[in-house]
């Protein structure tokens, strides 16, 4: 790759002319080497380097993973050089520049992906997903696709999201519906004989949530439950309810209600059918999510709003994320609450220096602290207390199941839809739910 990025530059195909080589592995048969006349140096001789030769930018074209990939940025970012390009491989031998991505500085991979176990739960199935055009639901349906699935029904609310999902999917049935609409959720449900279900649709946003309490649970509580009780009356093999980790000892009204669903489908009578909750934390770039919101106020000359100097998340990339999802469901047997390893939490202060770097306006862009919002934690978690099991694969566990008289939680349910105090009847079936008004 070196090789043709250097005669790339020489053909003047790209806006860069290399003057030096780093060896970032510390080869010693390489040091002092040449490649087409430019002299290959060693990675410690780095700053004394780009102060001879006046070096300004840097373009990286070994594969690093993540961490690697971020401590060379750091090195880079300490020697002066704020402008790196990092090679993009299309197909055989077309090589481009492109940006390097806060996206790249993140991504976690996996290790233990098992693409086999996910095409033999998927390939041949009919699925139906809910909330198909949101960030986590279409993304699924597009792995869906890839793992051959013989029928896709992808349901959403929203007409422009529908649109979106169903422009990249042929012969997928759309469904323009809401889950808290159970006559025509039947409907669907009897048309389209589904073998599995992946209910992702929820209402997500905390401070929206926090403004709209009743809307939040309807939507994400009794939408959950139609969506669990259909199943089991079409006796859907395997039902999957995404979940998340302000489920965990929630602070706020979009928390309490994801707990609830968890609650529902680890505790109902699922007869025939296999339910199966998946936790997991942020993924990168979804809808409404820090990065884009980050990079939209990078580019209109900042401020980047921040809510507090300590405030952390764990984040992963949403087709991991969705894979993992997919390979819980896979191995489950049902009444499972799977928790996916995030890795180590990120500061989203940090986060939002790395991406101002990033795009090389240390100097003109403000980092500004605003205070956290109504219902918001400090730090996130993924498990209510330390009983866990591992599964075969290290980047999934299953936590201990909270057992809850059916009977007692559909009625907590119901007198939870009709309340007017909606908070206090989350605390009712969720005793570890304590608001954060975070209004001091």
């Amino acid at each position: 790759k070196t090789n043709t990025i250097i005669q790339s530059a020489r053909k003047e195909e790209i806006d860069y002319y290399p003057v030096a080589i780093i060896d970032t592995e510390e080869n010693e048969t390489m040091r002092d080497a040449y490649i087409h006349n430019v002299k290959v140096f060693d990675i410690r001789s780095l700053d004394t380097v780009v102060k001879q030769k006046n070096i300004t930018a840097a373009i990286i074209v070994d594969k690093l993973l993540p961490h690697e990939l971020k401590k060379l940025v750091d090195q880079l970012n300490e020697v002066g050089i704020l402008e790196i390009k990092r090679v993009k491989i299309l197909g055989s031998d077309h090589e481009k520049l492109e940006d390097l991505s806060i996206e790249d500085l993140l991504a976690r991979h996996p290790k233990d992906l098992d693409l086999p176990l996910i095409e033999t739960f998927i390939k041949d199935k009919s699925v139906l997903i809910t909330g198909a055009g949101g960030s986590i639901g279409s993304e699924i349906a597009r792995q869906c696709r890839r793992f051959g699935a013989s029928s896709l029904t992808l349901i959403d609310n929203s007409e422009y999201n529908l649109y979106q999902i169903g422009e990249q999917i042929d012969n997928a049935e759309l469904k323009l519906i809401s889950v808290t609409d159970k006559n025509r959720l039947e409907a669907i449900f009897k048309e389209a004989k589904p073998q599995i279900v992946i209910h992702a649709a929820a209402y997500k946003h905390v401070p929206i949530c926090e403004t709209n309490q009743e809307m939040a649970v309807f939507n994400n509580v009794l939408g959950t439950k139609n969506v669990i009780d259909l199943s089991i009356e079409n006796e859907v093999k395997k039902v999957v309810v995404v979940s998340t980790d302000k489920a965990v000892r929630p602070t706020n009204v979009m928390g309490a209600t994801k707990r609830v669903t968890e609650l529902y489908a680890n505790n109902v009578d699922a007869q025939k059918t296999e339910i199966v909750s998946v936790r997991f934390g942020n993924v990168l770039g979804s809808s409404g999510s820090v990065i884009p919101k980050f990079k939209q106020q990078i580019e209109e000359g900042g401020p980047v709003t921040v809510t507090h100097p300590d405030i952390t998340r764990y984040f992963m990339l949403i087709p991991e994320a969705c894979q993992l999802v997919l390979q819980a469901a896979a191995i489950a047997k049902g009444g499972e609450l799977f928790i996916l390893d995030m890795g180590e939490p990120i500061k989203i202060v940090d986060l939002a220096k790395q991406m101002v770097r990033l795009y090389g306006k240390e100097d003109e862009i403000e980092i500004t602290f605003t205070g956290l919002r109504p219902g918001e934690k400090l730090y996130e978690e993924l498990l209510l207390d330390d009983s866990e099991q591992e599964t075969k694969y290290s980047s999934i566990f299953i936590a201990q199941p909270t057992l809850y008289d059916i009977d007692q939680l559909n009625a907590d349910i119901y007198a939870l839809i009709d309340s007017s105090d909606k908070r206090a009847h989350l605390k009712k079936i969720v005793p570890e739910f304590k608001y954060m008004g975070n209004d001091g």
